[in-house]
């Protein structure tokens, strides 16, 4: 479904009525930025997926019995005593 000429007038009229003529600008303005900044970021983190056809190393991650030994353990590993 394509935007004609008269729709895309009641959007824009409809806009100007919520939120005025001085802060439209304003917002065009941050939503062209949040676009940048996203397009941008995607491009980054295409860039830093690993080639096709390779896997990728899956990243050490603590699992939760881990985690309970390390809460009940001191810092050097030991147990706390009370």
């Amino acid at each position: 479904m394509a935007f004609g000429p008269g729709s895309i007038a009641v959007v824009v009229g409809v806009a100007l009525l919520v939120f005025g003529p001085k802060k439209l600008p304003e917002l065009g303005r941050a939503a062209g930025e949040t676009l940048k900044e996203f397009r941008s970021a995607t491009r980054g983190i295409s860039e830093e997926s690993p080639a096709a056809g390779q896997k990728a190393e899956p990243a050490s991650v603590p699992t939760a019995p881990s985690l309970v030994k390390v809460s009940a353990e001191g810092e050097e590993g030991k147990p706390d005593s009370p």
